[in-house]
């Protein structure tokens, strides 16, 4: 049976209390609903309409670890203010011929930026804290970009459909409700939910 609009609310509701643990230990928790045994957050279809967008959030602030290896031990430094200005210049271009905000977009997305960069920098520090576990091969840039590029346009377009969704009083229960099962799915480190949270953090108008 389909879940109800009141129900997937009371739901989302309930869930955001979890969010909290989430953001601060990096910890999935599922909390039941009444009278029912906990369940890990499992279901193929999230009950939240925001889960495209955290799950692309989450695909892209994966690329974070292959661009941080790509720059391990060169000269290119982790902040690239010409790359990200490219980057949010082309979400803005996007995002009007979508209809969306082109500054909401650009806002996200600079914490899209913000959030890769606090990946990197936290492998950095691990690696060069623990040599052993540095990258040994460096991925190629270029093509890792390509990757970040396709992962960005569906993002902004994600974003776009969810306008409506991302405006309403509910986004941020949905958005933790979504950012718990992807955090699940995705069996993030305390490093990229930390991250993922700094990712979503303007996504809720």
């Amino acid at each position: 049976m389909r879940t109800t609009t009141p129900l997937r609310r009371a739901l989302t509701t309930v869930t955001a209390t979890a969010a909290v643990v989430l953001t601060a230990t990096g910890t999935a928790v599922a909390v039941p609903a009444s009278g029912t045994t906990a369940a890990p957050l499992t279901a193929p279809h999230s009950l939240s309409p925001l889960h495209p967008v955290v799950e692309l959030a989450a695909e892209r602030l994966a690329t974070a670890d292959l661009v941080a290896a790509a720059k391990w031990g060169t000269d290119s430094p982790i902040d690239d203010p010409a790359r990200e200005q490219q980057v949010l210049d082309n979400v803005a271009a996007q995002a009007t011929q979508l209809g969306a905000d082109p500054d909401e977009i650009r806002v996200i997305f600079r914490d899209q930026i913000e959030a890769n960069k606090t990946v990197q920098r936290g492998l950095f520090q691990r690696w060069t804290d623990h040599p052993d576990q540095a990258p040994t091969t460096k991925p190629d840039l270029s093509v890792v970009r390509e990757q970040i590029n396709r992962v960005t346009s569906a993002l902004v377009q994600a974003l776009a459909a969810t306008a409506d969704d991302r405006g309403a009083f509910t986004c941020r229960p949905e958005l933790a409700l979504a950012g718990l099962q992807v955090h699940q799915e995705n069996h993030l480190d305390v490093l990229h939910t930390r991250a993922l949270v700094r990712a979503l953090a303007s996504v809720c108008r």
